[in-house]
């Protein structure tokens, strides 16, 4: 118990005196994560829409195999990248390994599952008298896919909150792709994961507390864009 309290303490003590190591660490885990969310945001929601508008042979077969790697463990995600980015690897001459980029691209290999099929979900289950109709209006395809997404704006605006409450949290991709190099690929989770192989419990509870009020803020702000 005295340990929580003095990890809040020490979070509060962070914060108010603006340590600069500590907002150096917060806005790189911020640029990473939200630059992976908006990639696979692009991504995921076309994907979506087009698998679950289009008949195929296999379809179901690939919604099972998407919503499988919901549970994609993060370390397996960072083996495969470190092998896609490293020198020998067909996108090694990107020069990605133990960069921020590399950090983006590991995260967005993680999250476009997850939103991918939460967008199919949240297609699949507008009512099909609303698609029959926008079909007899006679709607192009674009007019088609845009009133489609509308309907589903908010189940899709929950998809991205989880993908980035996902991408945030996310430790192992973060490790084994960006190296934890400070002042460049450190984020708040490897230096949580640091501080606490180093003994700095009190440290490290205070960097998981600015993650989590991190995550609300960010999760408050979503939810509030949402119900407008």
């Amino acid at each position: 118990m005295n340990d929580l309290l003095t990890g809040i303490q020490t979070a509060f003590l962070l914060i108010l005196t603006a340590d600069s190591e500590v907002l150096d660490i917060t806005f790189r885990t911020l640029q990473i994560t939200f630059s992976s969310v908006l990639i696979s945001t692009i991504i995921a929601i076309p994907l979506g829409a087009i698998i679950t508008f289009n008949e195929f042979w296999g379809k179901k077969s690939l919604i099972s195999v998407i919503q499988t790697l919901y549970a994609l463990p993060t370390v397996i995600v960072g083996l495969l990248c470190f092998m896609i980015l490293s020198r020998s690897g067909p996108l090694g001459t990107l020069g990605w390994m133990f960069t921020p980029n590399g950090m983006v691209f590991g995260q967005t290999i993680l999250i476009i599952p997850i939103m991918t099929g939460l967008t199919i979900a949240a297609l699949q289950a507008i009512d099909p008298i609303i698609t029959d109709t926008i079909r007899s209006l006679g709607a192009t395809r674009f007019q088609f896919l845009k009133s489609h997404l509308r309907e589903a704006r908010f189940t899709i605006m929950a998809a991205i909150i989880i993908g980035f409450s996902r991408a945030i949290s996310e430790v192992g991709t973060a490790i084994m792709i960006g190296g934890n190099i400070k002042g460049h690929t450190r984020v708040l989770t490897t230096a949580i994961s640091l501080q606490t192989s180093m003994g700095n419990f009190n440290l490290s509870l205070a960097l998981g507390i600015i993650l989590l009020v991190i995550a609300l803020i960010i999760n408050l702000f979503m939810g509030i864009v949402q119900n407008r």
